[in-house]
């Protein structure tokens, strides 16, 4: 186990250097900040200071190996907009991001399971095909699309939830349902495709001669020996959501890390995108590492080499 985690670790260090490396490259081509963070009537003595300040008219190999070794320390420099440290100007935000993220993966997983059971013995039937329909059209519906929906009939016409914003349980609502339809479509899927494999099997018919009740041999020995594929695909699906909050948090003008994200793209503050495309793929290693490392608490045969 110990020299499985250390290889792990050592895969997430090559995988977070790569990123970071990528995303400065395409930060740097994507043209001068000072363009952006300077008014229109600064001057060209100005314009040459800013860059000179930040260190934007070196060569870029200098600059990259300047970048590289700071972030070493963790440390991404000062956010061009907000004068703060942007790693910590991240960091501020991850809590709205991580409540949405996680109360939208709640909120996928209260539904998408029972209702895959569910599809699951009752095949071919009229709930199996509702199901699947609904399936469809959840990963079929763009983000956007559905989140603009949400606002114009629960916010704007029947004034149910606010249109946007953070502060209390209403709030949540609609951005959360909004980010969990997809994850929800595709784990209802999952469920349903892993029951009908487990269903088949012969120790469940072997249970059934036994005398096994119908829900224990439901919840107990089939959907636990399905487990293994979709607590994966739920791993998968939160370090998903954390991208995809991008587009719901800047819809629903959530105060959290995709925003952010969107507002220093905008303003080309490399330093601050810089942080929260590093710190949202080490959640995504890390959570991928937990589920790995799951697989025997749910299946005791595993063994990690």
């Amino acid at each position: 186990m110990i020299a499985y985690v250390l290889r792990r670790l050592l895969g997430a260090v090559i995988v977070l250097a790569g990123v970071g490396t990528i995303v400065f490259v395409i930060l740097h081509l994507t043209g001068d900040p000072a363009a952006v963070m300077m008014p229109p009537e600064a001057t060209t003595a100005e314009i040459a200071n800013f860059r000179h300040q930040h260190g934007f008219d070196r060569p870029l190999v200098v600059q990259f190996a300047t970048f590289a070794s700071a972030v070493v320390h963790g440390d991404f420099g000062m956010s061009l907009r907000h004068g703060e440290p942007a790693l910590a100007l991240a960091l501020e935000r991850v809590p709205a991001s991580a409540e949405l993220g996680l109360t939208a993966l709640l909120l996928a997983l209260i539904i998408a399971i029972p209702a895959g059971v569910v599809s699951a013995l009752r095949r071919d039937s009229a709930i199996d095909l509702l199901a699947r329909v609904a399936a469809l059209v959840g990963q079929s519906m763009p983000v956007y699309w559905l989140g603009i929906m949400l606002i114009l009939v629960f916010a704007v016409q029947l004034g149910w939830f606010p249109s946007g914003g953070g502060g209390g349980p209403n709030h949540l609502v609609l951005p959360a349902l909004t980010l969990g339809l997809f994850s929800m479509a595709k784990i209802m899927r999952l469920t349903r495709a892993a029951m009908l494999d487990i269903l088949g099997s012969d120790f469940l018919r072997t249970a059934r001669a036994k005398g096994v009740g119908s829900m224990q041999l439901i919840w107990h020995h089939a959907l636990r020996n399905a487990w293994i594929p979709i607590v994966t695909v739920v791993g998968i699906e939160l370090g998903t959501l954390l991208s995809q909050a991008i587009i719901t948090e800047t819809i629903f003008s959530w105060p959290g890390i995709g925003r952010l994200a969107v507002q220093a793209i905008a303003d080309r503050d490399y330093p601050v995108v810089e942080a929260i495309v590093i710190l949202s793929a080490s959640s995504f290693v890390a959570l991928n590492l937990l589920v790995d490392l799951s697989y025997a608490a749910l299946d005791p045969r595993i063994r990690y080499e």
